[in-house]
């Protein structure tokens, strides 16, 4: 199998050399090329066509969301951001540079390259430029039918890309949707706060993270809660609860313990839906959500960032619908509205 060719972008030539250092170490990499501006990655990527690039968002001259956005537009890689998480503003800086296309991103280290952080870096640029795909089954399509209303949550779950996605998704919902959404995506503490800064700019309605022990919020009253990074969101009796059990798939907050308890309490008044990410977290409680009634929905390949996930979430029979990021905002909508017909429960 031929090795995977990396551009590694970054104005630090001593950087760049442990960087190319770690990549050496590892035969599925070859380094094909090193810049040390945002002009200079533009040029190389268009005429070395690397299968993925390593970039640092603080480039002098064009920054790195830029040269991302960029680089999306004119020659389309897979590109994996590095940035220090040390305030709000580049928290927030981050968040712009997934939307503009960046895959994933790595915290930056402080002082030198570490095994670990090597480890970690070489393991996610591996998984950004093979992202997995697969055809969907054609015995595991979706049933459009959906029996049961008033719905009274909707539960979403996100990974690699959910950044984006889930901005999307708020941008397009109005402010008399009508129900209280939850949220589970795969953050660090330090990345937790600029998320919610930054969705809050593209929402019609507050988002806020969760508070242990609250009432789930009322219908009629929309507004985004986001699970604490380290920490479960569990809904259990009527309230919100955040937890420090174990990790599922190597995930705390997991996309399953939110979905799996939504379907104890809730059962068929649950809308639940599965966007972009890497691994299974959130497939077998979409499943259970299924099994207990609640209206499914995973975003399809075409339009996510990796298709681990939600192609996990497809493969079990859970989704009983598959949709285009650009269609899940008008059917959560649609479906968020839906009440009895006369006769029914």
């Amino acid at each position: 199998m031929s090795s995977l060719r990396v551009l590694i972008v970054e104005d630090s030539v001593m950087v760049r050399r442990r960087l190319a250092d770690a990549f050496a170490e590892d035969p599925a990499f070859t380094v094909v090329g090193e810049a040390g501006d945002g002009v200079r990655a533009l040029e190389l990527c268009q005429s070395l066509r690397p299968d993925v690039v390593t970039m640092d968002l603080m480039l002098p001259g064009m920054n790195g969301v830029e040269v991302t956005r960029r680089i999306m537009t004119h020659c389309p890689t897979p590109i994996v951001v590095f940035s220090g998480m040390e305030n709000r503003t580049m928290g927030l800086y981050l968040l712009d540079a997934l939307t503009a296309g960046a895959v994933d991103a790595v915290e930056k280290p402080t002082r030198f390259v570490s095994s670990e952080w090597a480890e970690e870096l070489l393991s996610r640029v591996k998984l950004a430029a093979r992202a997995p795909s697969a055809q969907v089954p054609e015995h595991l399509k979706p049933e459009p039918v959906w029996p049961m209303f008033p719905p009274r949550v909707v539960a979403i779950g996100a990974s690699t890309g959910g950044p984006a996605a889930v901005r999307s998704i708020l941008q397009q919902l109005s402010p008399d949707f009508p129900l209280p959404i939850l949220l589970v995506m795969h953050l660090s503490e330090k990345f937790e706060t600029s998320m919610v800064d930054w969705l809050s700019k593209n929402a019609a309605f507050p988002i806020r993270h969760a508070v242990d022990g609250e009432p789930l919020p009322p219908v009629g009253r929309p507004q985004l809660v986001m699970a604490r990074a380290n920490r479960h969101l569990v809904l259990r009796d009527g309230r919100l609860w955040l937890t420090a059990d174990a990790e599922r798939h190597s995930s705390r907050p997991s996309v399953d313990v939110l979905f799996e308890s939504i379907a104890r309490e809730v059962g068929s008044r649950a809308i639940a839906c599965l966007l972009t990410g890497m691994g299974r977290d959130g497939a077998e409680g979409l499943q259970a959500l299924r099994r207990a009634g609640a209206m499914t929905l995973a975003q399809d390949e075409s339009s996510s960032v990796v298709f681990g996930m939600p192609l996990e979430a497809i493969r079990l029979g859970a989704a009983r619908h598959v949709l285009t990021l650009q269609d899940i905002p008008a059917w959560l909508d649609g479906f968020a509205r839906r009440r009895p017909k006369a006769g029914q429960a």
